[in-house]
């Protein structure tokens, strides 16, 4: 049976993580133990606890413990679930939260690049995408569109920010990712990636770069498609460092896509 815990008073030190700290204070809430996250919607906490995240506790609407929180609470019966009216939900956490529900969980030990990259063959490397709704969506079209795995860099917002993890609609929790150690980017990485046999592939605006339909790039066996943070785009120490430096051909005097719809565009020409 679910523990339902009806919110009385704001200030409970319960509600601290989803009412008054910042994702980088989630990030460091049990350091040196890793931090925990929050997980929004049915849909995405349920694809969390596939993952094996382990909950902490419920924050939602009281109206759907018995509805769209059934399933839930029954795969979690000894979890706290702190319950409200909508209003004072809103109230409590200063925004509206998706379908009303909320969840805090603990993060999970991160797997080495070489876990990540075996067995795979398309593998995504972000490089200071620091926007988490950018981060969200590429790691959304990276699940749709036949990528195997996602490397990012140390200066990335973090893929288990809650913005993130919304607009990726959970398929954070569905395809592998770690997060690179600062010393290890560029170069150790590069030299990580070409030991397990990649290439990489660096997504650039440059006149030497080839088209992203070139025949080559089909033919690479095992390849790492390579993105840059949004505005200044790849390090040139990054790109120098690739195989191949790879354009998508515009039109209308238009010189460039956002990232995440550059990243989609790739994942669907490369996967």
């Amino acid at each position: 049976m679910a523990n339902i815990i009806p919110i009385t008073n704001f200030n409970a030190p319960e509600l601290d993580i989803y009412a008054r700290l910042s994702e980088v204070q989630l990030l460091r809430y049990r350091e040196p133990k890793l931090g925990i996250f929050i997980a929004e919607s049915p849909k995405v906490i349920d694809r969390a606890l596939d993952a094996g995240y382990e909950p902490i506790s419920f924050l939602m609407e009281e109206r759907h413990v018995a509805s769209q929180a059934k399933d839930l609470l029954e795969r979690c019966p000894d979890v706290p679930v702190y319950v409200a009216k909508l209003e004072v939900l809103v109230q409590l956490t200063g925004f509206q939260m998706t379908r009303g529900m909320l969840c805090a969980m603990y993060r999970k030990p991160l797997p080495s690049v070489e876990e990540i990259c075996e067995n795979a063959r398309r593998i995504v490397v972000l490089e200071d995408v620091v926007n988490p709704t950018n981060v969200g969506a590429i790691v959304r079209s990276a699940a749709a569109l036949n990528m195997d795995g996602i490397l990012f860099t140390s200066a990335c917002s973090n893929p288990l920010y809650r913005r993130a993890i919304r607009v990726s609609m959970g398929t954070v929790f569905q395809i592998p990712w770690t997060i690179m150690e600062a010393a290890d980017w560029p170069e150790r990485g590069m030299q990580t990636l070409h030991e397990l046999g990649f290439r990489t592939a660096a997504m650039a605006l440059r006149e030497d770069s080839v088209s992203i339909d070139d025949p080559a790039l089909f033919a690479e066996e095992k390849l790492a498609i390579v993105l840059g943070t949004e505005g200044d785009g790849l390090a040139a120490q990054t790109i120098a460092d690739c195989d191949y430096t790879v354009r998508i051909p515009m039109s209308h005097g238009v010189d460039s896509l956002n990232v995440a719809a550059a990243s989609a565009v790739a994942f669907w020409q490369l996967g």
